[in-house]
């Protein structure tokens, strides 16, 4: 299918401790080193106003419902992908979001439990069916993980998804599966263990094939 605009959408997902704001860098990095305009932004947050709602979405001092905590970062989403990411595309620019529409079927369908039905519709209404063009899952066992978030932020530290159990951050993991396996030619799958410099190099090596 032809795309309704002129630039290209690339999202970086999967577990937490996978490593996507340091590959995001890089890419951005190499894409504008090809000659790309390129702009890296990140869910929730890339605007005033979903900033200020990452900030309570990932406080640990609060206590969110599943319920209330899909329909933040929905809203999120809505004004990121009307404000940023929209207007972006149709400037011809090249996107490199970390997380956007799978991270909340992966953490609040598959991890929350919260029925997938209702997180498509939302995520369809948030975005206006704003699809991306290609979406790398960076894999890592959630034990790794949670481990890497550990000796970068302390025993305690971290956010509030960040501190869940490990239960949860496995089936968040399955979730990225089985999106995956859903929508093979659009997501692919790269295990985020070992050299940084040799998995941004399967990174470039996927989009390549794709970008114009």
């Amino acid at each position: 299918m032809k795309r309704k605009y002129k630039g290209f959408f690339i999202t970086l997902e999967g577990p937490d401790g996978c490593g996507k704001t340091t590959q995001s860098k890089l890419l951005k990095e190499a894409l504008m080193e090809k000659g790309f305009k390129v702009l890296h932004t990140r869910e929730p947050g890339g605007t005033f106003f979903a900033e200020d709602v990452r900030r309570i979405i990932l406080n640990p001092d609060y206590k969110i419902s599943p319920l209330a905590e899909l329909l933040l970062y929905e809203a999120s989403r809505a004004q990121h992908t009307e404000e940023v990411i929209r207007p972006g595309l149709e400037k011809g620019e090249c996107i490199i979001c970390e997380r956007y529409g799978d991270a909340t079927i992966a953490y609040q369908g598959y991890g929350r439990g919260i029925a997938l039905s209702l997180i498509e519709q939302l995520n369809s209404i948030a975005t206006e069916n704003l699809i991306p063009d290609l979406t790398i899952v960076l894999d890592i066992p959630a034990e790794e993980g949670l481990r890497r978030i550990k000796k970068m932020k302390g025993k305690n530290g971290g956010d509030r998804l960040e501190l869940e159990s490990l239960y949860f951050h496995q089936r968040v993991r399955k979730g990225y599966f089985a999106i995956a396996k859903k929508n093979p030619k659009r997501v692919k799958i790269l295990s985020a263990k070992g050299i940084v410099k040799e998995l941004h190099q399967k990174i470039l090596k996927e989009i390549e094939s794709k970008i114009k």
